[in-house]
């Protein structure tokens, strides 16, 4: 029940006592007054029919408004409608809607998802359009066309966006329905920690635990499926847990950065059941494209007050070519330079400076600090100025010291040029992290599916 209602009765006696109401004020005009429905932040009171509502609204309005707010701790607007109000049974169906979506999120929420990752938000192009109309046909369908549906293409060129579009589709439609999320990092690491727990007395169930909770869905989405490649104990478990929901008829939906018949170290029957859907590709944009994505991201980031000129975007569209997280990302890069010199204007000299750490005339990337700094920030989803900075909780603790380990590692890096790095650390503190992990490393086998995984991202060659 919504706490207006469950506290109604509340809140009308703090309106008589607050406004000292006589007895006949109130049983005449506020003791009849009903809570009909609550949708979003809106109250919809339900008014005798004896009684004027236009009265009610001048008096009551505001003073109840107040009430509400001072009882439930949240403001509402308030609504008076009669019990003869042909807007009744549309306000039933707006509350209905409303209840639906919030089930939704909620579902949502529990899938994984990422709000933003819908297929209102995605750009269709040239490179995407057939991934796209197969994906909004299994969301349309799932489980009855292009089972599973294989999506397959570079870093950064929308395959999770795409995925989270379908699942999303799903749980707007039916939030009943059983959706999971995760990467293959996730599954593979739950898997081993399954096993390892099996092992131990009275955590015998573990496996029973890890199964129920990937062949219990309706629909299950593994994102970079190229990471489980090579761990055989991995694919013995997802080749049955593909078995377990393909014959259930559920819907799989796979992403990877190759095709199943280019990913050497694939069992040859993972390959072929890969094979048994459709398999859909997404190539890097066209120029178009590009321009239409830097467009819908300055609409949805709410980024028109900057103004950017269109041949600085033109400038950013034709220099960023293969990569839509960076091409988004040279976006935010040039308003944070723009904030950050307090300059006049966004112009192309300030977008080339932007931008000079990701346009290379190589198309080989260099593995830098900072390259390695961004990736472990998108892994673990922390900013980088956390992993620069001071804070200990162990969810920044962690991504920090596997940063350190790596920059030097990937790098030629000296310990004191990696403090510096992560906000002027001390030389100590950079050893004992490096230390930590390595030591980690030699009996975690999730740190080391983890680390590599990371190693991949970025250097994929």
């Amino acid at each position: 029940m919504n706490t207006v209602k469950e506290k109604w009765p509340e809140i009308i006696e703090h309106l008589r006592v607050e406004h000292e109401l006589s007895n006949v004020s109130f049983n005449t005009w506020i003791q009849p007054l009903k809570v009909y429905d609550v949708v979003d932040n809106t109250v919809f009171i339900l008014v005798n029919m004896n009684a004027s509502v236009e009265y009610i609204e001048k008096k009551y309005q505001l003073p109840l408004k107040v009430c509400i707010a001072e009882i439930t701790g949240t403001e509402y607007e308030v609504v008076f409608i009669s019990e003869d109000d042909d807007r009744l049974n549309e306000i039933q169906n707006m509350a209905i809607e409303a209840n639906q979506k919030k089930k939704s999120k909620s579902a949502a929420e529990k899938a994984g998802l990422n709000p933003k990752y819908t297929f209102d938000t995605f750009v269709v192009g040239g490179n995407n359009n057939f991934a796209h109309a197969a994906s909004l046909a299994v969301a349309e369908s799932p489980g009855e066309v292009y089972n599973p549906l294989f999506l397959y293409g570079g870093v950064g060129l929308g395959k999770t966006h795409l995925m989270h579009s379908i699942a999303h589709f799903i749980l707007d439609k039916n939030p009943k329905k059983k959706v999971l999320y995760v990467t293959s990092e996730t599954f593979t690491n739950e898997l081993i920690e399954a096993l390892k727990n099996g092992k131990t007395a009275g955590n015998e169930s573990a496996m029973s635990k890890f199964r129920d909770k990937y062949r219990n869905n309706d629909v299950l989405l593994i994102d970079d499926i190229q990471f489980i490649i090579g761990k055989e104990s991995t694919q013995e478990e997802f080749f049955h847990t593909f078995n377990h929901l393909h014959t259930s008829g559920k819907q799989i939906i796979i992403s990877s950065d190759k095709p199943p018949k280019d990913i050497e170290t694939l069992e040859a029957r993972l390959r072929t059941r890969f094979e048994w859907g459709l398999i859909a590709d997404i190539s890097s944009p066209n120029y178009e494209t590009r321009m239409a994505i830097l467009q819908k991201k300055i609409e949805l980031d709410h980024l028109e007050k900057y103004n950017i000129p269109n041949d600085v975007l033109e400038y950013i569209a034709t220099n960023v070519k293969t990569n839509i997280r960076e091409l988004e990302g040279s976006l935010n890069k040039l308003i944070a330079l723009y904030k950050l010199n307090n300059t006049g204007s966004i112009d192309i000299a300030l977008a080339a400076e932007a931008l000079k750490d990701i346009i290379s005339s190589d198309n080989r990337r260099e593995v830098t600090p900072e390259l390695i700094l961004d990736i472990v920030s998108e892994h673990f989803g922390v900013s980088i100025s956390d992993l620069k900075g001071n804070k200990r909780n162990a969810e920044i603790v962690f991504p920090r010291q596997i940063a350190m380990y790596l920059i030097r590692n990937m790098t030629e890096t000296s310990l004191k040029a990696v403090g510096v790095i992560l906000g002027g650390k001390d030389h100590s503190t950079i050893k004992h992290g490096i230390e930590k992990i390595e030591n980690e490393l030699k009996a975690d086998e999730t740190l080391s599916n983890t680390i590599n995984i990371i190693k991949k991202k970025i250097n994929p060659a």
